[in-house]
Order: C-alpha cells, then sequence, then structure tokens
C-alpha cells in the first residue's frame, strides 16, 4: 500500500490478536436460520439435505484452512478448532472469524444444488462468526461437550414436538404439552405417543457431526523397474536398487497418508479422545 498523509486512519483499525499458546475456535452460527428454513420449507425436524450440505461446507473450510484439527457442527452452527501453536492470519480475531464465516456462506451457497436438486436458493444465506481462546485443552473439551450436549437438548425437543405437530396438535398445544418435562419425559412421550424409539433415531441428529483428520494405511501398487542395457549389448545391468524385481517380490506396498473423516459419535466421553491420543498435543 503506498504510503500518504492519510495513512494515520490506520491507527483506528481494531486488530485484537488472540492470546498466544492457546486453543482457537471459530464458531459459525446461521443467521436468521429459522426463517430461512421456513422460505425453503425444509423437512422437520431434521431436514437431511441440510445437514449434509452444512457437513460439506465445514469439510470444504477444513481443506481450506489447513491448520484446522477438527470441526464439530449441529443445526445451523459448526465450530472449527485450531492448535495453541497455529500463526493463521497471525492470530487476528477478526480476521478468521470473518475468513471462515464468508468462506462457509459461499460454499453454502456453492453447493445448494447438489443437495437442493429441484429447489433453487431464494435469498442469500449469513453467517456469523466468533473468535474465542481456550487455555487449556480441558477448557476445549468441555466446550465441545457444550456443543453435544445442546444438540442432544435442542433434537429431543424438536423431535418431541414435531412429532406431536404431525399426529395433530397445534403448535401451541405441543408446546404446552411439552412444557415442564424432562427428557426422560420426552422419550416416554415419543415412545407411548407417537411410536418412536428416540435411541433409534438417526445419530447425525442425536449427536451431531464430527470432522477430523485421521490417518489411513492403503496399498499401492509398486512399479516395475526399468530393465537397463548396456551400450552394446542386450544384456541386462543389475544395479543395486535399480536391478529387475523377481516374481517372489511384494507388488504392493504401505502407505500412509490422512484423509477427512466425518462421524457421528459421542465426544463427551473419553473413547474419542483415548482413541487419537495426538489430537490435544499442542
Amino acid at each position: 500500500m503506498a504510503k500518504s498523509k492519510y495513512e494515520y486512519v490506520k491507527q483506528f483499525e481494531n486488530c485484537e490478536k488472540c492470546l498466544k499458546n492457546t486453543w482457537l475456535v471459530i464458531r459459525l452460527d446461521g443467521r436468521s436460520f429459522h426463517r430461512f428454513s421456513d422460505v425453503h420449507s425444509f423437512e422437520k425436524p431434521n431436514d437431511y439435505r441440510c445437514i449434509s450440505l452444512m457437513a460439506r461446507c465445514a469439510r470444504e473450510v477444513l481443506l481450506e484452512y489447513n491448520d484446522i484439527i477438527l470441526a464439530y457442527g449441529q443445526s445451523d452452527e459448526y465450530s472449527f478448532v485450531l492448535r495453541p501453536s497455529c500463526s493463521l492470519f497471525g492470530r487476528r480475531a477478526m480476521k478468521l472469524a470473518t475468513c471462515m464465516a464468508s468462506y462457509f456462506a459461499s460454499c453454502f451457497v456453492f453447493h445448494w444444488s447438489t443437495y437442493f436438486k429441484d429447489l433453487p436458493i431464494q435469498f442469500p444465506i449469513q453467517f456469523d462468526g466468533r473468535t474465542v481462546c481456550y487455555p487449556t485443552a480441558e477448557n476445549l473439551r468441555d466446550y465441545l461437550c457444550w456443543r453435544q450436549a445442546d444438540c442432544h437438548i435442542n433434537n429431543l425437543y424438536n423431535t418431541s414436538f414435531w412429532s406431536l405437530v404431525k399426529k395433530g396438535m397445534t403448535g401451541k398445544e405441543a408446546e404446552a404439552r411439552l412444557s415442564g418435562t424432562v427428557s426422560s419425559d420426552k422419550n416416554e412421550i415419543l415412545f407411548t405417543e407417537c411410536n418412536i424409539n428416540y435411541s433409534k433415531e438417526p445419530e447425525v441428529a442425536r449427536k451431531g457431526t464430527t470432522i477430523v483428520w485421521e490417518e489411513v494405511i492403503e496399498e499401492v501398487p509398486v512399479r516395475k523397474p526399468a530393465k537397463h542395457h548396456g551400450p552394446s549389448d542386450s544384456a541386462p545391468t543389475q544395479t543395486g536398487d535399480d536391478s529387475e524385481a523377481t516374481a517372489d517380490q511384494p507388488r504392493t506396498k504401505q502407505r500412509r497418508r490422512k484423509e477427512l473423516r466425518e462421524l457421528h459419535c459421542d465426544i463427551i466421553g473419553d473413547s474419542f479422545w483415548t482413541d487419537r491420543p495426538g489430537l490435544l498435543d499442542r
């Protein structure tokens, strides 16, 4: 940028940087998503087209920003986790949130027709973003536990509410029926009045979506070395690693690589984390 006498105005910019050596979480939330879902006639209580589209957008964000180690999403939100050592955008909170929110929203519109084939998008979608620092891995895990617990609470209520509405109740009647109930009451209502076993509902609705980089081992073919001929005869010359592979040599080898895995599992308990011991390395 060229220097001028007007450059002093940059001093008014707020370039808040996130505290060093802390875990970073960028959480994106849909703005006016209830209106968006009503206008586009989303299925209730869960529209699995939208759930798949949201997961696709989250995967695209992870592919765009390699510093992200994990994403968790439910309903109209996704959270992206970065290590304490991350220096992306100089750890500027606003830059992190705005870039990821804008890219997520762009992906939502860009991939919309893949999941809603016969339904044109009626107006642009918006996502707000915030950046939060967590000083310890325990704090980070508690944050993710909070979001998954929220997923369970909201989905159980929504499943109960819309099941009662589909049975013939009005919205106000369903709200009154569920008022003051706890989880066990809602499970009982679903089972006895709606013939629904909540534990059999799709895990993606009950537990949300966790996207994480996983190491995979695959078998890849070994290319047979080319024959080497002398300058004046056709006899093969064998020299160390360039010698021709024999019939008893393996024709494949193992290769390690990382790929994104989309999971619908419990992340509140220890199992998810003990199975991935390096995930919370700083």
